[in-house]
């Protein structure tokens, strides 16, 4: 049986470049290691982890945040229950892209995928089996891998040591928890726990958290979340994890220099960030050769002849949804369309909450391009949506061209900003000023009022400061 295309990765990537290639009328096929589709972010990633967020933070407005409405509650966890919320959800999702991959007729296997040199595919069943596909194109869609802590070996468990995987089902709510990284994963997964009464702490290398984040945004989220009840402990270089008589010990040091600490804890979340995942792939066959672990490509992301790269693996935010826009264009590309990704347009969210959110340039980056830019801000304080609803914490920040008023960046810190955030992700891609967005009527009262009173702020005055 041979194949147009033929796809090795079944996340967002993956199965959405499948769909597309259908759509556009190739023969394709789909190979997954796991038993479901959907990658880690449909599986253990990113939808279980966003049913817990919404699931814990609900117990958590049920506890602390009712009363001030008058709603008098006492909520009783239910993990059992919750986790089954969870599962749910995953269920849900596979099963849907296990639909749509029938609904577009395209082939599924599961097993390991590799590249058995130009045109052909193997795919290694659970039981050694070796199924050899022949294809025009092969596209590369293996998403990441947990990565470990650098230099320091680490025995995860997913019982004690855990990882996001083992960190997204817990039996029960840990009394310690150390989460050790304080980006994305390690917050949003330190969010869950702390809500549901774990007393965490984050240790993190960087002096900051979130890494490249806007640093005024840093520091203000990092207040949040101290606010909250999460302890941190920056500028720690992680020497030791291991397991102790009960729970797990993590050692630490000062990265400047100084006496080591170490922290006690029933679970040791490890959230140190995510590494492609190229293993067995083959890659020997046809010629192409790693650069820092992932797989270089062009312009049309092609690796080599007949052969793409999407995702994770290649360069870029380890984001699902920049692998989606990917996977459309390679499709369209192996078409003979044209594929297009803007990658100045691409948002990010962290799903705490508050959530952050943020798209395009942040100030450090703007300076350190020597652009001159403006800043407009407006605070959720000064909303009256945001005060009916309790949720006054955080801002919104507008950057702009100094000279263009051509929007450059966005970012804020609030309820709802991982939806809010694409008001200007559509403004940026079609090019729109601070003017454009600030002279947009907006629905009172709404959130979404506060983008538009930056926005006032970055070219005039806000009106309601």
């Amino acid at each position: 049986m041979s194949h147009d295309v033929i796809i090795i990765g079944s996340g967002p990537g993956g199965y959405v470049c499948a769909i597309k290639c259908a759509q556009l009328g190739l023969k394709t096929a789909i190979i997954e290691k796991r038993a479901t589709l959907g990658g880690t972010c449909l599986n253990v990633g990113c939808i279980p982890s966003k049913a817990l967020l919404h699931a814990s933070d609900m117990y958590h407005e049920a506890a602390h945040g009712f009363e001030a409405l008058g709603i008098e509650v006492k909520p009783k966890l239910n993990l059992k229950a919750m986790m089954a919320h969870k599962d749910s959800v995953v269920k849900a999702n596979v099963d849907g892209v296990a639909f749509l991959m029938k609904k577009n007729k395209v082939d599924v296997f599961h097993g390991m995928g590799s590249i058995a040199g130009s045109g052909k595919v193997n795919v290694t069943a659970a039981d050694g089996t070796v199924t050899t596909l022949e294809t025009k194109n092969i596209v590369i869609a293996t998403g990441s891998d947990i990565a470990g802590i650098p230099g320091v070996p680490v025995e995860i468990d997913e019982k004690v040591i855990v990882s996001s995987t083992g960190g997204l089902k817990l039996a029960k709510v840990p009394e310690a928890m150390v989460v050790v990284g304080g980006g994305v994963i390690g917050l949003e997964l330190g969010s869950v726990w702390s809500r549901l009464g774990a007393k965490v702490t984050v240790v993190e290398y960087l002096d900051t958290i979130l890494g490249g984040m806007d640093g005024e945004m840093s520091k203000q989220f990092l207040r949040i979340l101290e606010k909250q009840g999460i302890a941190f402990k920056l500028g720690q270089k992680v020497t030791g994890v291991e397991k102790a008589t009960k729970g797990a010990k993590v050692t630490f040091e000062p990265k400047a220099g100084g006496a080591a600490e170490t922290l006690d804890a029933d679970i040791v979340l490890v959230a140190t960030g995510r590494r492609p995942y190229t293993d067995g792939l083959g890659f020997e066959t046809v010629g192409i050769t790693l650069e820092r672990g992932r797989v270089p490509v062009d312009k049309h992301w092609s690796a080599a002849p007949g052969i793409y790269a999407i995702g994770d693996v290649i360069a870029g935010p380890m984001l699902a949804h920049k692998a989606e826009d990917e996977g459309v264009a390679v499709a369209e590309v192996i078409a003979g369309q044209h594929g297009h990704v803007n990658y100045d347009v691409i948002p990010g969210v962290v799903y705490t909450e508050p959530e952050v959110a943020s798209v395009g340039k942040t100030e450090e980056e703007l300076k350190a391009a020597g652009i001159a830019y403006k800043a407009g801000k407006f605070p959720f304080t000064a909303n009256g949506r945001a005060r009916a609803m309790n949720a006054t914490d955080g801002f919104v920040k507008l950057l702009a061209d100094a000279a263009t008023d051509r929007v450059l960046g966005c970012h804020i810190i609030g309820k709802g900003a991982g939806d809010l955030i694409h008001e200007v992700a559509v403004l940026m891609e079609f090019g729109g000023s601070s003017e454009d967005l600030g002279r947009t009527c907006h629905a009172h009262p709404t959130l979404s009022e506060a983008v538009r009173e930056a926005a006032l702020a970055t070219f005039a005055k806000p009106l309601h400061m």
